[in-house]
C-alpha cells in the first residue's frame, strides 16, 4: 500500500528515543518561517491541531501532520524524514541530540498517486 510519508531506520530509531523520553508526540511539517520547511516534533499536549490541518500517516507510531495549504503543494510527492547531524527546529524536540530531522520527497508516478488513500481532516 502506498503511503503519503515513511521514515528511514535512523529516523525511526530517533523518534523511538524521542517517544520514551516525550511520552505523546506528533510531528508536524513546518511551513517555512523560522526554522525553514522543516519536519517537527512536538508534545501532543504542546501542539494545537485544527481544521487547518490534515494528517498524512504515521511513522514510528507518531502521528505526521501538516496544514491543508502546504499540503496543496506537496500533494504529489512522497515524503520521507530522515535525520542527520545538525540543530533541529528551535521548538522541535530532536534539538539536544544533535541530529535534526530532514524531509527528503520525491514524485509520485501516476500509478502511485492514483493508489494513494486520501489524507485524514483533523477536526
Amino acid at each position: 500500500m502506498n503511503t503519503r510519508v515513511s521514515a528511514t531506520h535512523d529516523a525511526l530509531e530517533l523518534i523511538a528515543s524521542l517517544k520514551a523520553q516525550h511520552g505523546d508526540v506528533i510531528f508536524h511539517q513546518s511551513g517555512g518561517c523560522c526554522d525553514g520547511s522543516a519536519p517537527m516534533m512536538f508534545p501532543r499536549s504542546d501542539f494545537p491541531l485544527g481544521g487547518s490541518d490534515v494528517k498524512l500517516g504515521e511513522i514510528g507510531g507518531v502521528s505526521f501532520y501538516m496544514s491543508k495549504s502546504q499540503f496543496a503543494y506537496w500533494e504529489h510527492t512522497h515524503l520521507t524524514i530522515d535525520v542527520v547531524k545538525g540543530n533541529g527546529g528551535m521548538f522541535s524536540l530532536e534539538r539536544p541530540s544533535g541530529l535534526r530531522f530532514l524531509t527528503r520527497s520525491r514524485l509520485y508516478s501516476d500509478e502511485e498517486f492514483a493508489a494513494l488513500p486520501p489524507v485524514e481532516a483533523v477536526d
